[in-house]
């Protein structure tokens, strides 16, 4: 009998490495701080958004890597590179985009800033009374909140906290106790502004100082009677990400609270300096933070770009910034409607920022007061400072309501926020879980539960976006009110599980991890393969934040070998590259980066001629797939599938603030150059601000 013929192995599928392609998303961030046609303060905000970006990258991404190659020195990215590769690499890619940073800065925006009006005056270029000015600042408000600290053999070298402006002085001559004076560290607080405005001087012009300039110039009058040699900023970026050992953790908010603590002093994955620090005094710094020569940046002043970002404030030119707008309501939802009765009038999506989140906040507002409602129940990962939504759940609770909030507290840098509002809450006697051991509450979910004549109805509200009044005005993100009695009680069960972690039943409608959603998914984008081979209308169309899942990658890349035509609309990471031939090529990927972040997820099918979406919470990463609790909603409205496709194709045709991913790995900018260019997010926003889509 013959053998069976081998099983011909698939190739794998071609792969991006993920770390590199957040370096490249932060490059795409900058581009924006570059574009003449965006207002120049907003330029300004790019700029500091793409450093804020690069901290970040840091504190977790990188910081991940050294800590796996402590641990596993030979295990292997997806891509081939090993820890040390990685780190290797990242650090050349880093050093350019820091270099474009403030290349940006210095060549482009200070001179732009300067010809407006607003001028950041330099050291050395100070008349006498801008310095009177700012010696006589210096000693009334910086001075008094100043701890210099000279080192010598009883003084070790102090703990410097995570990202934290800090200047190393080189000193020369006596101390008071007649030592040798060397070397001293001046650390400055984080109460003190970083920009500080000066007075008017009849020019018309807005100036403003950078503190650490005025440190800079001053810093002689802290260590009277020694020569000061030098002084140069530094500042040193730490692992954020926080350990806790959740099967040990008997109590995992206590656990939490002790390793924030720590947060401000992990272990150093960077160090920036200044341009004209000496190699002696870099090489003295990087011996105290235990780190090598890969992990030192050497910047021109300041060492830390976001805190430009207070400029924005500090000057109130309507002109320099985006314009106003009013986020647009459905008719159905005029000014004080009952949003119960409009729920149960049809289902109703709402397309933020373009459209209004305040009846998500009237939702729950109306439910704390109404008599009929019985429970509420909700999960909150981000809300910000003030929430509205937090304020109608305290209010419903404090109203003898059944309030139920699950709360992320590991929602990372907002794990502070949540203990305190997880405190709010409890207060005032709402039922406070904080998820589920090992696995984040990522899920966007809300219900109100209702005794109507016609017996209980639950009322739900699921979103890609979290429940954040002030990023729902500057995030893309899709919301769904509905009553329908099977996602009801699907967001029932889910509810039930995160609750009593139960064994919950077969969701009917909703996919969810770290259960169905990923098998799901894979199952629908097999189904488009078979459409395809039939002759059937097949297409796969998703928008996320990142693509990294490396079983969805190979299953995109099996869909186009089929024939199936793929779109891709992945604002960040995207570990596939598209356009290989024989392997990808009928895939493509574009990222838009404009004024609004591009944060909804939608996932759309052609199955055949009766396309299904879903709108979701989840990214394809594996975390979101299989260590999350996350939910994908389906849109049934026919209504509804042809407006999120119409916006899905606005997207796909958008040729002013698109980027697409080509085959050799790299984006290139997919600029018309005609004034008739499709830009996706201004059309979305005249569109909905014109009445599109007007409701029945």
């Amino acid at each position: 009998m013959d053998a069976p013929p081998a099983k011909v192995a698939e190739p794998p599928p071609p792969l991006i490495n993920r770390e590199l392609s957040l370096l490249e998303f932060n490059q795409r961030v900058l581009a924006q701080a570059l574009d003449p046609q965006v207002p120049l303060l907003e330029r300004l905000r790019f700029l500091c958004i793409s450093s804020n970006n690069l901290d970040e990258f840091f504190e977790i991404r990188v910081a991940g890597i050294k800590q796996l190659q402590e641990s596993s020195p030979a295990a292997l990215s997806a891509d081939g590179l090993t820890p040390a590769g990685q780190l290797a690499a990242i650090h050349h890619r880093a050093t350019r985009l820091v270099a474009d940073q403030y290349s940006c800065l210095g060549e482009v925006l200070l001179p732009a800033l300067r010809k407006a009006g607003i001028v950041l005056v330099p050291r050395g270029k100070w008349p006498k009374a801008t310095r009177d000015w700012l010696a006589d600042y210096f000693e009334k408000e910086i001075e008094p909140v100043l701890s210099p600290l000279a080192l010598d053999p009883s003084r070790p070298f102090p703990r410097i906290q995570n990202k934290s402006l800090n200047f190393v002085v080189r000193l020369h001559g006596e101390d008071a106790f007649g030592r040798e004076a060397t070397l001293a560290i001046v650390q400055a607080p984080r109460s003190l502004p970083r920009v500080v405005p000066l007075p008017a001087d009849g020019s018309g012009h807005q100036r403003f100082v950078l503190l650490s300039t005025i440190i800079e110039e001053f810093v002689p009058r802290l260590f009277e009677g020694m020569e000061i040699i030098a002084c140069h900023q530094f500042r040193v970026t730490r692992n954020s990400d926080l350990f806790i050992d959740e099967e040990e953790a008997d109590d995992l908010r206590r656990a939490l609270e002790g390793e924030l603590v720590h947060r401000r002093y992990g272990s150093a994955v960077r160090l920036e300096t200044a341009t004209d620090c000496p190699k002696d005094l870099v090489d003295f710094l990087a011996k105290q933070f235990g780190i090598g020569p890969l992990d030192i940046y050497a910047v021109p002043s300041p060492v830390n770009l976001h805190r430009l970002s207070a400029l924005y404030d500090l000057v109130k030119r309507g002109e320099l910034k985006y314009p106003v707008f009013r986020p647009s309501l459905p008719r159905r939802l005029n000014e004080g409607q009952d949003m119960f009765a409009a729920i149960r009038q049809s289902d109703l999506l709402l397309h933020h920022p373009f459209q209004s989140f305040a009846p998500v906040v009237d939702l729950l507002r109306q439910a704390a007061t109404d008599p009929k409602v019985l429970a509420i129940k909700q999960t909150l990962y981000r809300t910000g400072a003030d929430s509205a939504i937090v304020d109608a759940l305290v209010k419903a609770a404090q109203a003898g309501k059944d309030v139920t909030v699950v709360i992320e507290l590991r929602a990372r840098f907002d794990e502070e926020a949540n203990i305190e509002l997880s405190d709010r809450l409890q207060g005032a006697g709402a039922h406070v879980m904080y998820g589920v051991v090992g696995y984040k509450t990522h899920a966007k979910l809300a219900m109100v539960v209702r005794r109507e004549r016609s017996g209980i109805r639950r009322y739900c509200h699921l979103g890609t976006g979290n429940y954040h009044s002030k990023t729902a005005r500057t995030y893309t993100d899709y919301g769904l009110f509905t009553c329908d009695p099977e996602i009801g009680q699907d967001v029932h069960e889910v509810f039930l599980q995160l609750t009593s972690l139960k064994r919950s039943p077969r969701l009917s409608c909703l996919l969810q991890s770290p259960f169905e959603m990923h098998r799901a998914l894979l199952a629908k984008l097999e189904r488009e393969i078979v459409h395809s081979a039939s002759g059937k209308p097949a297409r796969v169309i998703l928008k996320m934040n990142s693509l990294v899942e490396p079983e969805s990658i190979a299953a995109l890349c099996r869909a186009s070998q089929a024939g199936v035509r793929v779109d891709l609309i992945v604002r960040g990471i995207c570990a596939l590259r598209p356009g290989v031939p024989g392997q990808s090529e009928n895939i493509r990927v574009r990222s838009i980066v404009g004024r609004f972040l591009e944060h909804s997820r939608v996932f759309w099918f052609a199955n055949g001629g009766q396309a299904e979406i879903f709108c979701s919470s989840a990214d394809w990463m594996e975390r979101n797939f299989f260590r999350r609790v996350e939910i994908a909603f389906p849109i049934r409205r026919e209504k509804y599938k042809r407006r999120i496709l119409e916006d899905l194709e606005i997207y796909l045709k958008d040729d002013m603030q698109a980027w697409e991913l080509d085959s050799a790995g790299h984006y290139l900018r997919r600029a018309s150059g005609k004034d008739g260019g499709v830009c996706a997010q201004t059309s979305l926003l005249a569109s909905y601000t014109a009445g599109r889509p007007l409701e029945e």
